[in-house]
């Protein structure tokens, strides 16, 4: 019998949702959001916790900015090698999520036309 890892859902991720789900709701097309819930809950949450290194190592990636390498040191500071960023790309989504200790936290969520990512709502609380 393998085991799963947790997985938890951040705030950050939740406004991700709401913001897609208002774009789909703007644009008409509610049955969109109602199919990326579905494989959400159905396909990429369990496909996560049975393999929770599907995803790509996000900070591998080589930033093109001083701003995106100061961003990477801080993130690496912060999981202070306890855990890590990985990717997951699914049909129109890149989803971020850190694994740390066996835990899934899903970070954020956007369609690929979306340009950026919050890590510092992510990661620090107000």
């Amino acid at each position: 019998m393998s085991q799963h890892a947790t997985v938890y859902i951040t705030q950050n991720f939740e406004n991700n949702l709401d913001s897609i789900e208002q774009f789909f709701t703007d644009n008409e097309a509610p049955e969109q959001f109602d199919a990326l819930i579905e494989d959400l809950f159905g396909t990429i949450i369990p496909n996560l916790q049975r393999f929770p290194l599907l995803g790509k190592n996000f900070l591998e990636h080589q930033p093109g900015s001083i701003e995106g390498v100061n961003l990477t040191e801080s993130i690496q500071r912060y999981l202070n090698g306890k855990g890590e960023v990985r990717e997951y790309i699914t049909g129109d989504y890149l989803i971020l999520y850190a694994l740390i200790a066996g835990i899934i936290y899903l970070l954020s969520i956007k369609h690929h036309k979306q340009l950026a990512f919050d890590f510092i709502s992510t990661w620090i609380d107000n």
